[in-house]
């Protein structure tokens, strides 16, 4: 029989193959799950970093639909030219007394009221608040307007909202169209600055037809005072004329009286009175 030495020694073999095969089953299994903890460790950060990446790239076009300081200037100036446009032609649409002046009042509220709305809709996607009234500089024109009536208020209509405010407008268009950085600005500028110039020849037209109006009007009343006093003077001319023959007549009867058939210088009578 084995000795109790000898069993104890067995034991001990018999648990140190144990644990070492233990020891070969951890090793075996460990790596894997490493493995598996790193890949869903790599997998968690290429998330992330895709989740950041978007974000980023979101960000980056929120920027770019954002103006600069002086696209943001730019737009608000052509608002504000849009604004006193619109206002001046309601006014001009009920104090205005020519025709010609009241359409050309009408077409530049309908125009400008649209450019105004597609404005809008620009500086929104933008995120910039436009101005609600014109500038000082059209109110104050506006201002005079108002204290004016009838012809002047057509004239002066024409050369401060017709002319004046167009050439203004006009020239922060073409600025914008050329300068901007925001291309969608720039487009704008350049659809309505075609717009705008159709407007100024449409109020050289209605200035040219004022005026010659005007000058037709001091024509005929030049012309009507010119023959009343034509008709006068012939009417005088006539009388003058009538009353000197009328006095030459007389004076011929007066001097030169007919002979009269008892006259002594007759001969008949001479015999007939012997």
């Amino acid at each position: 029989m084995p000795t109790p030495h000898f069993r104890s020694q067995l034991a001990a073999a018999v648990l140190g193959l144990l644990g070492t095969a233990f020891l070969v089953n951890s090793l075996s299994v460990h790596p894997q799950d490493k493995d598996d903890k790193a890949s869903a460790t790599q997998s968690k950060e290429s998330s992330s970093g895709s989740s950041s990446g978007a974000s980023t790239t979101q960000g980056g076009a929120a920027g770019a639909g954002k103006l600069s300081q002086t696209d943001e200037r730019m737009i608000k100036q052509i608002a504000e030219a849009n604004l006193g446009e619109i206002s001046a032609g309601k006014l001009a649409q009920d104090k205005a007394q020519s025709d010609e002046v009241k359409s050309f009042a009408k077409k530049m509220v309908d125009d400008h009221t649209k450019a105004l709305d597609e404005l809008k809709q620009l500086a929104q996607s933008k995120g910039v608040t436009l101005p609600t009234e014109p500038d000082k500089q059209h109110m104050a024109m506006e201002k005079k307007l108002q204290a004016q009536s009838g012809d002047k208020f057509d004239k002066q209509y024409m050369q401060q909202a017709g002319d004046r405010a167009h050439k203004e407008t006009h020239r922060l268009l073409q600025r914008a169209s050329s300068r901007a950085e925001d291309s969608d600005l720039k487009n704008y500028a350049s659809k309505v600055l075609a717009t705008v110039e159709s407007h100024e020849q449409m109020a050289k037209d209605t200035t040219r037809n004022l005026k010659s109006s005007a000058e037709g009007k001091s024509g005929q009343g030049k012309s009507k005072s010119g023959k009343e006093g034509t008709a006068g003077s012939s009417t005088g001319g006539e009388t003058s004329s009538g009353a000197s023959p009328s006095g030459t007549g007389a004076g011929g009867a007066s001097s030169e009286p007919p002979s009269s058939p008892g006259s002594s210088d007759t001969p008949g009578a001479s015999g007939m009175s012997k």
